[in-house]
């Protein structure tokens, strides 16, 4: 299930990297990642009805617009999630900078 802190964190992380900079995002949450991919690309008739926190999810639906616009990239990277693994480690160190 997509938890609202870490999906207000991704707006954050976007909001915080200029639009027109590509952007690496690193995270251990598969539900964060297929919520984005929902609305990257083309096809599908995805709506926000319905959709728990889609104030916050629509939030990131605009920034991911805005940084297309302004043709930058964003790569999202699904990393490991279980303790010692090198990747989550850092994602973890990020995350509790963020908040």
């Amino acid at each position: 299930m997509l938890e609202p802190p870490e999906l207000a964190a991704f707006v954050l992380a976007l909001r915080g990297t200029p639009v027109t900079k590509s952007m690496l995002s690193l995270c251990d949450n598969q539900a964060l990642l297929k919520a984005v991919k929902r609305w990257v690309g083309e096809g599908g008739k995805a709506t926000l009805v319905g959709a728990l926190d889609a104030i916050i999810l629509l939030e990131a639906i605009e920034e991911l617009r805005k940084r297309t616009t302004a043709g930058a990239a964003m790569f999202p990277v699904k990393v490991k999630a279980h303790r010692g693994e090198p990747a989550n480690e850092e994602t973890d160190i990020q995350a509790d900078k963020a908040i």
